[in-house]
């Protein structure tokens, strides 16, 4: 990743707006704009930097563009076209870059690269994960490919700390439909707990339950059963970076 990508390249591969929808904002945004991802459940756009001219609400990762910051305040630019302020605490510009072919896991603030750190990864490290996997089929304990975020943060994970993953996602659960591996009712409350913003169910032949966690060797070895696993003080290094709604990327 390089500075100045074009701006809805960017929200592309932070996995803001999915793929398939590719939409761009609907005024012009200066494309030297950084682009940065609603954290707060409920956030408000106020006309002047401060709280006493509520002007727009934003939803839990939604996109900004930030033109400028300022004692606690982003100038921000909505995807409606909307420009006003947002206390800096409701955004970030925080993601995650997950290979599995280097057996790394980066951690970026917009551009610049903040972490490169060594990760563990699935039983079967060069697959996309399908379905569950179990004892018997260890060759489906595999590391899911494709846009996810951080759904919940776990600080007593039996790995330590972890970071669960929205997996499986709405792509996945598409995939599952067709493929005859979910029924339509957990198709549907798949589909629905992303709409929600809450982890999706766990449970289905899918698979569930991956995250980026600790107790990892770093020695980039395969043991997992499909999550991602860094040292317990590599953790602790991305604690306090990451948040609920944290994009995360993972890829070959």
């Amino acid at each position: 990743m390089a500075a100045g990508l074009p701006v809805a390249l960017l929200i592309l591969v932070l996995g803001i707006i999915p793929a398939r929808a590719q939409s761009a904002p609907s005024d012009p945004v200066d494309m030297g704009a950084a682009v940065y991802y609603v954290t707060a459940k409920r956030a408000t756009v106020y006309a002047e930097p401060n709280t006493l001219r509520p002007y727009v609400q934003l939803s839990f990762r939604e996109p900004v563009f930030v033109l400028s910051s300022s004692d606690g305040w982003s100038r921000v630019h909505t995807q409606d076209g909307a420009y006003g302020y947002v206390p800096d605490a409701s955004i970030s510009n925080v993601w995650i870059r997950v290979s599995k072919v280097r057996k790394r896991l980066f951690l970026y603030r917009g551009t610049q690269l903040m972490m490169d750190l060594a990760a563990d990864f699935g039983f079967n490290p060069f697959s996309d994960k399908e379905k569950r996997g179990s004892e018997g089929e260890r060759n489906h304990w595999r590391t899911p490919e494709g846009a996810f975020y951080v759904v919940s943060k776990n600080p007593r994970s039996q790995f330590y700390k972890a970071f669960l993953l929205n997996y499986p996602n709405t792509e996945d659960a598409e995939r599952g439909l067709v493929s005859g591996l979910i029924s339509q009712r957990e198709h549907d409350a798949i589909m629905a707990a992303e709409k929600a913003s809450r982890a999706p169910p766990m449970g289905t032949r899918l698979g569930g339950m991956i995250e980026i966690h600790g107790d990892g060797t770093g020695l980039s070895t395969n043991w997992t059963q499909g999550c991602v696993a860094v040292t317990n003080s590599d953790m602790d290094k991305l604690w306090g970076w990451v948040q609920e709604g944290t994009p995360v990327i993972i890829h070959k």
